[in-house]
This record gives structure tokens, sequence and C-alpha cells, in this order.
């Protein structure tokens, strides 16, 4: 039996609802969120057109920067680009792997450069001029840390993060990270971010502060969306701006 017919096989049989166990930090310590393959799916949908508000389309290539425990939002990222039939490759996240990011870049050329942290940038510094590289790549999606970092040398970074099980995504606009409404409630308490899961999610989760400073902005985006928005305490200035 071929690999091909081994995998048409495997598409046959039934599977678990549960895609993932997310885990994530609060204020009050480690908590867990079960991800079923309907929500992931649903996330990869919104994913998708996110990236496709940046000008990914079919034929061009990105480079994902990502960790294995980021799966519940990676693994959307990778379905998003394959649905765009986008050519990605992957390194890890980590300072450690700076090498394989320079690697990709050079070799891709990519159009997207997305989840880069500002521990893979500490690691490049040290052999590459960071704003040679990056200011030329059209879509840089960075971290939170790392967006500064990046637009100190003009290139011009949108967000993109965790925020707790939720993804953010900056859109063009560059008017703070956007958050699925229709999956996630997004709020502040006491200067603290806070998320809690959508009427639409199987695994509840009541309105949980996640240690995080920042604010979220509601009402129509200029990009048109009506997503809520997040701005991190320590990034507003940068992250207001179109810099």
């Amino acid at each position: 039996m071929s690999r091909a017919d081994t995998l048409a096989r495997a598409r046959t049989l039934d599977r678990p609802e549960l895609a993932y166990l997310v885990r994530f930090p609060t204020s009050d310590g480690i908590r867990d969120m079960e991800l079923t393959w309907a929500e992931l799916a649903r996330d990869t949908d919104w994913v998708t057109a996110r990236l496709r508000d940046h000008g990914l389309a079919a034929g061009q290539r990105a480079l994902l920067t990502t960790s294995g425990f980021e799966g519940f939002w990676g693994h959307a990222v990778i379905g998003a680009l394959r649905t765009l039939k986008v050519t990605y490759g992957i390194a890890e996240a980590m300072g450690w792997d700076h090498r394989r990011t320079a690697v990709f870049h050079r070799e891709l050329d990519p159009h997207a450069v997305i989840g880069l942290s500002a521990e893979t940038l500490e690691g490049l510094a040290g052999a590459a001029d960071i704003a040679e590289m990056f200011r030329s790549t059209p879509v840089v999606l960075a971290r939170p840390a790392a967006v500064p970092v990046l637009r100190g040398v003009g290139v011009s970074a949108a967000l993109i993060t965790a925020v707790g099980p939720a993804l953010a995504l900056e859109c063009p606009e560059r008017g703070g990270a956007h958050v699925n409404a229709a999956e996630w409630r997004v709020g502040v308490r006491e200067g603290q971010l806070s998320v809690a899961a959508g009427e639409g999610r199987t695994s509840l989760l009541p309105e949980t502060p996640l240690g995080i400073a920042g604010r979220v902005i509601t009402g129509r985006c200029a990009c048109g969306s009506e997503d809520p928005r997040v701005l991190f305490a320590e990034a507003d200035q940068s992250t207001s701006s179109r810099s």
C-alpha cells in the first residue's frame, strides 16, 4: 500500500473531537483548555482572512518562526498558508535557532515572515543587519517584544501574539492586534487583559485575567473589521503608529 493510499484510508477513520490541549499562563498560574478540530478549523479560516488582508496569495513564500508548544495557533497559521497556496518554511522561535531563520530568509526570499521573536532578533543581530534583512520583506508579523525593535530600525512590523488561548493578529492599519470576536471575548480588568471563550467554543472559559498589562479597543477598525484590538502597555506608542 502506497503512502497516498494509507493517508486516504486514514482520512476515512473516526477521530476524537479533541485536537489540542492548550496550556497558557494566567495571573493565577497555568490553565488548560481543550481545542477541538472544529474550533481549529474556524480559527484557521479567521487567520486565512487576516493573512489575505496582508496580501498573501498563491505562489508567494513565507517563513514561520514558532515553537512546538504553540501548535494551537501555529497549526492555524500553517493551515492558512496552505489554503492560500503559500509555500512556507518553519524555524524555531527560540534564539538558538536564529541561524535557520537566516538561512530560510536568504533561500526563500519570503513575502512574509510570521512570528519573529525578540530572541531570534537578538541572535541575528550578532551576524546580520536586521534592518537590511527585513526592511525589504513586504509582511513582517512579530511578537510584542520584537515589534519596537524592528520598528526602531525602520521595519514596518505588525503584531502577532497569543492572548491566552486566543491569537491576536494586527492588520495592515497597525492599530492594534485583532482578536476573533466570534470565538473570544477580550477585556481589561484593573489594567490587565482578560479573555473568555465565546459561546461557540466547546471548552468553557470564564473571564480569566492574564497578568498582561494592556488595553482593548472596540469599534470598527480602519481596515473594516469589527473585531476588538489589543494593545500591550509596553507597545502602545509603537503599535498605534504606522511606522
